[in-house]
């Protein structure tokens, strides 16, 4: 009963973006326990598509070659001149059967004509990857390993997205696993406008490894499994019982979509090309990625630049680490906790200076102050910024005056004076007072139209509405108040605002004392 309704949810809704690679005619003939076709098979005048070899140079192009100006081989680990080495059916052959696989890895044309297309004319491509692979690679593993699943899966996402993690197709699909919409939410994946987690390497990776198991539990095939990945078990289903019910990939061969057919050659000679490399001349380029990393619990919004530059960490680096991320903003808060993983070495740093980090330019990455904003007291309390050398007068309204005569009168733009003057649309009263920065040769004829004079600003100086005791006020706590409570007293302010004008820290922020005194800029 599992397995059937298994069977219907995935008919129903994974169908996985197709796989750029595609494919040229089935074997013939083959003989299931060597894994050897017959020669006779059409596959040895086969041509690898022109869409799957451009599929790998444009993921290259657009991420590895941006990136990748540093990255060089190593002296030491240079090829050897000459020509690129080729090697004979039977070499292949024996060295697949050498991999301890617990998927079967079959041999014909086409599998040789995909070794030939990551050995020889895409190699540069292929050392960028196995460099990457040192750093993906056992992400893959610890996912795979705990469900139980085959390793050999792990190459699966060099197919898909040629191990960028920002991989987007034509379709849709995205991440190193190449998961669409519809199948990242029916596993849970967290997609929205801050967050993609197609693109984060270990949740996607974690996904993948139960979308392979359930597919394994329908098929018992690990062949019929990476294919169902590629096109979706619904059109592996398809091909099966139009085949007269065969349950082999080979035997249903004929019967699938022509992409489909090169994706398990395609996922065989990806396999033996990592495992072979050596043998080809082909050595990993040393990638930028950290071998080991940490992930630090975030329950604060933060912005990769505030971590960048407080850590000395490249922002680029840190996209690169967390992928997920749309915009370099993790949105952590209102009950919502998330990850930023971070080198192993950055780690302690980052605790240790956690409340600078989250306090660095917080205002110009976060508007924390509107989150609870209260229009009326934005009417109460106001910043502006003062014209420098101008003088300042204050005139006051009288009968029948207007905005824009008034305006007109002191030759000044009526935007200044809706600024100045904080209001929002035209309307003044019979004895409100204007605030209004003129010429200081012109204050005396201002002067004669009933503006009184108030001093020159010399420079741009900030005006606010009056305050107690200078700049601050001083609040007293009162029993049963955090901080937090404390703030919303006070329009405008937050807690993490109160902490940083009292040099509070967070473990101090949960021993507050009835009766202690705290300065508050209103």
């Amino acid at each position: 009963m599992r397995k059937s309704l298994l069977l219907v949810c995935l008919s129903g809704y994974m169908v996985l973006a197709g796989s750029p690679a595609r494919a040229c005619a089935a074997p013939d003939s083959i003989r299931f326990d060597s894994r050897v076709v017959s020669d006779k098979d059409s596959l040895a005048t086969e041509e690898v598509p022109e869409l799957f070899a451009c599929m790998l140079d444009d993921l290259y192009a657009r991420w590895y070659v941006d990136k990748s100006a540093a990255r060089k081989y190593d002296v030491d680990s240079l090829p050897l001149p000459g020509e690129v080495p080729l090697f004979s059916d039977e070499t292949y052959l024996a060295r697949l059967d050498s991999i301890r696989s617990a998927i079967p890895l079959s041999y014909n044309g086409i599998v040789r004509n995909f070794i030939e297309l990551y050995t020889v004319k895409r190699r540069e491509q292929v050392a960028t990857m196995l460099g990457l692979s040192e750093y993906y690679f056992p992400i893959f593993e610890e996912a795979l390993e705990q469900e139980g699943l085959p390793h050999e899966l792990k190459y699966l996402p060099v197919i898909e997205s040629a191990l960028n993690p920002r991989a987007r197709s034509s379709k849709g699909a995205c991440g190193l696993w190449q998961f669409i919409l519809s199948t990242g939410k029916l596993y849970k994946l967290e997609i929205n406008s801050l967050v993609d987690e197609r693109c984060d390497p270990l949740r996607s990776s974690m996904v993948a490894a139960r979308f392979l198991k359930d597919l394994y539990a329908i098929y018992n095939d690990w062949l019929l499994v990476i294919a169902a990945y590629n096109c979706g078990p619904a059109t592996v289903n398809k091909a099966i019982r139009r085949s007269g019910d065969q349950k082999n990939y080979w035997n249903i061969y004929y019967h699938l979509p022509r992409e489909t057919r090169g994706y398990v050659p395609a996922f065989i000679a990806a396999m033996y090309t990592f495992h072979y490399h050596k043998e080809h001349g082909i050595y990993p380029v040393t990638n930028e990625l950290p071998t080991m990393c940490d992930s630090i619990l975030l329950t604060r919004a933060l912005h990769f630049d505030q971590v960048s530059t407080l850590l000395d960490i490249s922002t680029e680096e840190l996209r690169d680490l967390n992928p997920q991320y749309r915009g370099d903003v993790i949105p952590a808060g209102f009950g919502r906790a998330y990850s930023l993983r971070l080198p192993y070495n950055y780690v302690g740093d980052f605790i240790d200076k956690q409340d600078t980090i989250f306090a660095h330019r917080r205002d110009y990455y976060f508007n924390d102050r509107d989150r609870t904003a209260d229009p009326r007291n934005r009417v109460r309390r106001y910043t502006q910024v003062a014209p420098n050398n101008k003088a300042k007068v204050t005139y006051t309204v009288k009968r029948g005056d207007v905005l824009g005569t008034i305006a007109t009168r002191f030759g000044v733009k009526m935007a200044d004076l809706k600024y100045w003057n904080n209001i929002s649309g035209t309307t003044i009263r019979v004895g409100q007072k204007l605030v209004i920065y003129v010429a200081p040769d012109k204050v005396a004829r201002y002067e004669s139209m009933g503006a009184t004079y108030s001093g020159v600003a010399a420079n741009a100086e900030t005006v606010v509405a009056p305050l107690s005791n200078g700049e601050f006020t001083i609040y007293t706590i009162k029993q049963g108040e955090s901080l937090w409570t404390i703030a919303r007293k006070f329009p405008g302010v937050t807690n993490q605002d109160i902490m940083q004008w009292n040099g509070i820290t967070a473990e101090r922020a949960k021993r507050l004392k009835p009766g202690q005194k705290l300065k508050i800029k209103i």
